[in-house]
């Protein structure tokens, strides 16, 4: 069956947000113990990717509770000690209890991740009686889940259901409807979200009217990702019509109007997002969104090749940097694997290959420990500044993984001339006090320096003076900003770093990614290529400083080389211009599941000279619907990549709303913090609707300016507030593109905090705007998914 419509399927998510998070029990319930004689207690779904922890659902098929206090579980490693189950663990008969990863917010959990090829086993108190087991080879693009609960086949699920009924729903949805086209029949548009082909055979498409239907030919599949035209419906759409798909008398989706759009109502973003007037209609294509991105073909090679020997690296492999040589000659490579906290210096080899520098006691990398010579660094991200490693190697770390339940999102500096098999860190900066309840593995991946030279002339926006960026401000952060990506949020965040440890979060930059694997500054391109993994797909963004805004937005989304599979990349990295021949240049990524025995591998990218990613064309304001002959049947029609029609910069922001505007029926459409201290960072609740849109956030009473901010999957933006911002009470208002109002809230803003590592912290939201994301946008389980969307 065709997957629910994003409502139901939030709904469908509802009790699994609103359930506690470690586990899901009943203590009330006269619960026998466990037995393996008795093994009504099943794996039911295992999510290992993509949600902000890793979990695992039991099921009790069952007549009677099973009293789960005391169980153990694990994953594939033998040698883990256990983690033990607490007290109350009741699973009743048909209900589902949850074993989930500790975090932040949830101190009760397991403390180690479940990984890319790995099993779960859950034994009694003893240790060593199994009670039930799962297995599986690859990430899930979702999760995998029984279908039925409980007693069905394992399969890759259409929605992670955590503590709910599993999904495995055929993951087909209405994705564009053309309701009054210039020429040809209307227009029905399916796509398949999953990651396998489906077959279609039987789905029946109607209108509001039960007798007009339209049912799909036998043998008509859709490939992952592909689109499904049907413009053979037999009846026409009206003006106020609906749309209904449906599995013989399951209603599977549907989409309702009431007047015909200027072009088509598609989902916005797609193929997840809720349904929007588009922009234009784009028949058998990504949809076109105001705000979004259109996805392009890789500007480069179509190929990657390997580049390292086989099991040179164990796996983990993750960011990468590029140090050049200054000259024609290759520079040098810096790479980190996260599960040992290893450092590598590489090196070219004569024959094209790279590997690690077997001089000074690089050969088997170097073990990087914090600045107390301890802990084991699960190094994410690695960068060097000013082009120069001379300064010192910054890694971006998620953990210590010695605790590894422990968040600890930080940067550390590593003087990589020291002898020896180890290198401490000269300086930490922990980040933790900026994200409270962060997930422990879900912190900084990728890290990057940008100039401050750069900056300054691209008008680069300071969101904590809210006015240009003025390196001044930050008295010993160096010659530039650090940018760093964070899992857990889909965000890149630019920071200062201080000497004396301290740090000042200037910008944050919003992505249409699920996740940021790495992220990475060009200096030829003037850009930031952020990377998200094999969740996306492969895809790479570039993102450019808006003079007219001063911040950074994705210009460009890129598929990945059409050669190329979908590898784990982690890190990416991109040589300067002065190794090209030929008119291109190597770029490298990081596979972290180590592929076939291979973690390294090279593609190639336009040099800036002759034509990078280049300058992005406005989205039109209409695309005429192309001609249509009707046929017989439908046609599948694959995914394609629109050769450009990314969404156009912006040229300026539009000015403040004026008071009158501000009125009690916009008051409370949007929700932020009661109370925020001057400098501090909020996050704002916009609405899932305004997903990959960008708006502009406005300080009332006398109007201050919080830049352009492109709206997360989740509904929310995150500003931060001037530091010399008068106490009292303010108004954050927040506009679309067009100026208009969406909402605004009232905030009391009292006296400002100093700029330092323990006191730059995020702001929580009330109680009535965090029930408000809970039923407004629980689709935050679904939609931070590292499923291949973007």
């Amino acid at each position: 069956m065709p997957s629910p419509s994003p409502v139901r399927a939030r709904l469908r998510a509802l009790p699994a947000v609103l359930a506690a998070l470690a586990v899901v029990v009943a203590p009330a319930l006269v619960a026998a113990p466990a037995s393996a004689a008795d093994p009504t207690i099943v794996i039911n779904e295992v999510e290992s990717n993509g949600d902000d922890t890793d979990w695992v659902e039991v099921y009790n098929v069952g007549s009677a509770p099973v009293d789960l206090s005391g169980a153990r579980f694990r994953d594939n490693d033998a040698t883990r000690e256990p983690w033990t189950l607490p007290a109350g663990s009741v699973v009743a008969p048909g209900g589902f209890l949850v074993i989930d990863q500790a975090s932040g917010s949830n101190p009760v959990g397991f403390d180690f991740g479940l990984g890319n090829a790995d099993e779960v086993h859950l034994y009694l108190p003893d240790g060593v009686t199994e009670i039930a087991t799962y297995g599986w080879s690859i990430h899930s693009a979702v999760s995998y889940g029984r279908c039925p609960d409980g007693t069905g086949d394992f399969a890759t699920t259409t929605v992670s259901t955590k503590g709910a009924a599993n999904d495995c729903d055929l993951p087909v949805v209405l994705n564009e409807v053309e309701s009054q086209p210039e020429s040809g029949e209307d227009w029905v548009e399916l796509v398949n979200v999953g990651s396998a082909e489906v077959d279609a055979s039987g789905l029946m498409i109607r209108d509001s009217e039960d007798d007009h239907t339209f049912t799909v030919p036998a043998g008509t599949t859709i490939a992952p990702g592909a689109y499904l035209v049907v413009d053979t419906l037999g009846y026409g759409l009206g003006g106020g019509d609906s749309v209904r798909l449906f599995d013989g008398s399951t209603l599977l989706d549907a989409y309702s109007w009431t007047a015909h759009a200027a072009h088509t109502y598609g989902r916005c973003p797609d193929p997840r997002g809720d349904f929007a007037a588009t922009t234009g209609a784009t028949r058998g294509a990504q949809n076109l969104c105001a705000g979004v991105v259109i996805d392009e073909a890789w500007p480069g090679g179509a190929d990657v090749r390997v580049l390292d020997a086989e099991d040179t690296f164990a796996g983990d492999l993750s960011g990468l940097d590029w140090e050049p040589s200054g000259s024609a000659p290759l520079g040098t490579l810096w790479a980190v694997q996260n599960g040992d906290g290893l450092l590598y210096r590489l090196v070219a080899g004569a024959t094209g290959d790279w590997a690690p520098d077997t001089a000074g006691d690089w050969g088997a990398g170097k073990t990087l420990r914090y600045p107390d010579g301890a802990g084991a660094v699960d190094a994410e991200g690695v960068t060097v500044t000013g082009d120069d490693s001379a300064g010192g190697v910054y890694v971006s770390t998620e953990r210590n993984n010695d605790a590894s339940s422990i968040s600890r999102p930080a940067v550390l500096r590593y003087d990589v001339s020291a002898a020896g098999s180890e290198l401490t860190a000269t300086h930490e900066w922990n980040l933790a006090p900026d994200f409270p309840g962060l997930g422990a593995n879900a912190g900084l991946e990728g890290i990057t320096w940008v100039p401050d030279g750069a900056l300054t002339a691209g008008g680069f926006l300071d969101g904590v003076t809210g006015g240009a960026y003025d390196p001044a401000d930050y008295p010993g952060h160096g010659g530039g900003l650090f940018f760093v990506g964070v899992e857990g949020t889909a965000s890149v965040y630019a920071y200062a770093l201080m000497a004396d440890g301290a740090f000042a979060r200037i910008a944050t930059i919003a992505t249409a990614f699920a996740l940021v694997a790495d992220v990475q500054y060009d200096a030829d391109r003037g850009g930031l290529w952020v990377v998200c993994d094999e969740a996306c797909d492969g895809r790479i963004a570039f993102s450019e400083l808006d003079p007219g805004t001063g911040v950074f937005a994705s210009t460009h989304v890129f598929e990945r080389p059409s050669g190329a599979a979908n590898y784990a990349n982690e890190g990416f990295a991109v040589a300067d211009d002065a190794v090209c021949a030929d008119g291109a240049k190597p770029t490298f990524y990081a596979d972290d599941a180590d592929t076939d025995g291979f973690s390294l591998r090279q593609g190639t990218l336009p040099c800036e000279a002759t034509g990078g990613p280049g300058e992005p064309t406005p989205t039109p304001s209409v695309t005429p619907t192309p001609s249509a002959t009707p046929s017989a049947s439908p046609s599948v029609t694959p995914t394609a990549a629109p050769t450009s029609s990314p969404t156009p910069s912006s040229t300026g922001a539009p000015g403040p709303a004026g008071d009158d505007e501000l009125t009690d029926a916009t008051r409370g459409a949007v929700d932020g913090p009661d109370s925020v201290a001057a400098g501090q960072t909020v996050t704002v609740y916009v609405g899932t609707q305004y997903a990959g849109q960008t708006v502009w956030v406005w300080l009332h009473s006398t109007p201050i300016p919080l830049g352009a901010q492109l709206v997360a999957a989740d509904g929310t933006v995150t500003v931060t507030l001037p530091a010399g911002v008068e106490p009292g009470t303010h108004r954050i208002v927040v506009l679309d593109a067009g100026g208009e109002v969406i909402g605004w809230t009232e905030v009391t803003v009292t006296d400002a905090l100093a700029v330092t590592g323990a006191d730059g912290s995020a702001v929580a939201l009330t109680v009535g705007g965090a029930l408000a994301l809970l039923i407004a946008g629980a689709a935050l389980l679904l939609l931070r998914r590292r499923a291949s969307r973007v």
